[in-house]
């Protein structure tokens, strides 16, 4: 080996039996190169045990690393609070040559999302970063992508079966589980309990409900779940399905929205005069900050966009630069919040 000892582009080449060039477009993610042989190099890189020297990787780069980062416009708090983090975490990484372009698309819309992710083109991004919602053409859409170049990332809401290449957010079961070992403490045998989502077509919801319901149906057995109602994490149509709800259900106990429109869901409660109802939410944002110091809302399980959105940078220098050019993957933190521990 040349350099004395350390493994060169060279020794991966001879290795993986290619030429330098061909090395050259894996490891910089280049298009061109049959998959058989990226697993080639791939292959060598694990069995010589080959670093790469990443400073000169991203100068030997004709451009920073580029991220189109879509995110669902409208009235979801933390949807915004993620674009804004977008925007902040994009400052700070300039320096590191990344890239983050933010894109706002309606809030559900498969085919918006889907427009959106057909449009990211190879020629300015390396990845694009989707809020997935799991219909068939969104599936589609990231196989499309993929197929092009572009590196797939989901964010908060995963695809699973797709050909996406990373995600990026917390364990949506184990939310979910946390909510019902709360609710379980919280309300007595035989009382019920309600369910607010904004879409079960959204991963991260759909995985929510079913630790909520695991853990009741395992340890609290005496509860019975009503719902969920679905308000498309929106103020107006989570106030009218809320409403509805209440209406039919006039003894609820207990009360756990998956997702956004806590504002509307509150506002429904309100109207409905129902009152001793253990509220759990999800994402600390305006509304839901007010609320648990008022005590309209008994517990919030919260995620960091900023976070998260750090986590996405790193997850697209390890993809495009290689796995040792980020810290290893790791479990985003959950967080519960009551009014005793707010600041």
């Amino acid at each position: 080996m040349e350099n004395g000892g350390r493994v060169t582009v060279h020794d991966l080449a001879r290795a993986a039996g290619v030429s330098l060039a061909t090395v050259d477009r894996v490891l910089n993610a280049r298009p061109g190169v049959k998959p058989a042989t990226i697993e080639k190099v791939e292959t060598a890189i694990a069995d010589i045990g080959f670093r790469r020297d990443l400073t000169a990787s991203m100068l030997a780069r004709a451009r920073d690393i580029g991220l189109t980062v879509i995110v669902p416009e409208g009235t979801n708090q933390f949807m915004n609070k993620l674009a804004e983090a977008v925007e902040t975490v994009g400052d700070q990484v300039r320096a590191e040559r990344l890239r983050l372009d933010l894109r706002r698309v309606r809030a559900m819309d498969t085919k918006a999302l889907a427009d959106a992710l057909d449009a990211v083109s190879t020629d300015t991004s390396d990845c694009a970063v989707i809020v997935a919602i799991d219909k068939p053409e969104v599936h589609a859409a990231v196989a499309r992508a993929s197929q092009r170049g572009v590196k797939v990332i989901t964010l908060v809401s995963d695809l699973p079966g797709s050909d996406r290449h990373s995600f990026v957010g917390i364990d949506n079961q184990a939310a979910g589980r946390t909510a019902g070992s709360l609710m379980g403490r919280f309300c007595r045998k035989g009382a019920k309990v309600g369910l607010v989502a904004g879409s079960l077509e959204l991963i991260d919801h759909a995985e929510r409900v079913t630790g909520f319901r695991a853990v009741l149906g395992a340890e609290y057995p005496g509860i019975e779940i009503v719902g969920p109602v679905e308000g498309q994490d929106e103020f107006t149509p989570t106030y009218e399905k809320s409403l509805e709800m209440f209406r039919a259900y006039p003894d609820l106990a207990g009360l756990y929205n998956v997702g956004a429109g806590n504002a509307g869901m509150l506002m429904a409660l309100k109207e409905a005069q129902m009152t001793g109802v253990t509220v759990i939410a999800h994402e600390l944002t305006g509304p839901t900050r007010a609320a648990l110091a008022s005590g309209a809302v008994d517990v919030v399980i919260d995620q960091s966009p900023e976070t998260e959105i750090r986590a996405v940078c790193a997850a697209a220098k390890r993809l495009v630069l290689g796995a040792d050019a980020a810290p290893p993957e790791s479990e985003l933190e959950i967080k519960v919040f009551l009014r005793d521990n707010l600041r």
